[in-house]
């Protein structure tokens, strides 16, 4: 990569790589030790196994496990790596990052010129670490290296209604120009706002606090506030964008049913947009006819 030759072309993710401990709790197993219904998790929630770590495993064993894997698979030097970002919220140390754990890869290299931090915000982290990876490339400091992006936790909740939908997983990606996904410029959008529906406030304890029936009205609400900006700055391109226009939608899933939900939101959005600039819609414009004057709050229920 020669980065003399102007600001690259094409940045995105270059390559991906997983990894899911081998212990996990079967939910079937878990409706019956709680003493609920049957199906409450399997088919309520959409949940099968949930992934747990044992004894032997935490947040920087798991990262460290992703991130190799990722290197070895591509064939990465550690000398070819100038960015390393990680987003978790599960904490070991409340200084010491995450990000300096994974640099004990890169001793062997000799390589301690890695710029990036570890990003912690509830669920939203990986997707911020991300972010900066991509800004990294396509900017100034940019010199011509790979960017490393990881993303992992280990959720794991207070016996209750929400301990079904905890888990634990890491990913790692390669980020870099002439990549195999590209990113669209210009049309990022982004909400946030001050709620409490989600949050660690007992630094003694690993078990969040949560507002159940909040935290699924906040992820509706953000997920119509960001599709609808992103039409918005895409119809500003010149661009009108459907759900026909995705090869694939990638969901934060708190668990399965709510992904699924989600997804047909997004066929209720596109509907309510191409009604309208007077454009048809698609297959269900006649199912979603009862909606075409709702608030969009007043669904959040449904």
């Amino acid at each position: 990569m020669d980065f003399n030759e102007g600001y690259p072309k094409n940045v995105g993710i270059l390559a991906i790589d997983i990894y899911f401990p081998n212990t996990y709790v079967d939910q079937k197993e878990l409706e019956v030790y709680n003493g609920v219904s049957e199906g409450k998790y399997t088919i309520g929630l959409g949940q099968h196994q949930m992934a747990v770590c044992t004894d032997r495993e935490d947040i920087h064993s798991i990262c460290l496990t992703v991130t190799k894997q990722l290197m070895d698979k591509h064939s990465i030097s550690g000398r070819d790596v100038g960015l390393l970002m990680v987003g978790t919220e599960t904490l070991i140390d409340k200084s010491k990052s995450v990000k300096t754990v994974l640099m004990q890869l890169f001793a062997e290299s000799g390589n301690t010129d890695i710029e990036g931090i570890h990003s912690t915000n509830a669920c939203y982290g990986g997707t911020d670490a991300l972010f900066r990876a991509w800004d990294w490339v396509e900017s100034s400091s940019w010199d011509g290296r790979y960017a490393i992006v990881v993303a992992a936790d280990i959720a794991i909740y207070a016996r209750g209604p929400a301990r079904p939908t905890g888990g634990c997983g890491a990913v790692a990606m390669l980020v870099g120009p002439d990549a195999a996904i590209v990113f669209d410029r210009k049309v990022r959008s982004t909400h946030m706002t001050h709620v409490y529906d989600f949050y660690k406030p007992d630094m003694s304890s690993e078990y969040p606090t949560v507002d159940g029936h909040l935290s699924i009205r906040c992820y509706k609400g953000a997920l119509d506030k960001c599709y609808q900006l992103y039409m918005n700055k895409t119809n500003k391109h010149g661009n009108n964008i459907s759900l026909d226009s995705f090869d694939g939608v990638l969901f934060h899933a708190p668990y399965c049913k709510l992904v699924q939900k989600s997804m047909a939101r997004l066929y209720l959005l596109n509907y309510l947009q191409m009604a309208k600039i007077n454009m048809k819609s698609f297959k269900c414009e006649k199912e979603l006819d009862i909606y075409k004057n709702a608030k969009l709050e007043d669904t959040y229920d449904n």
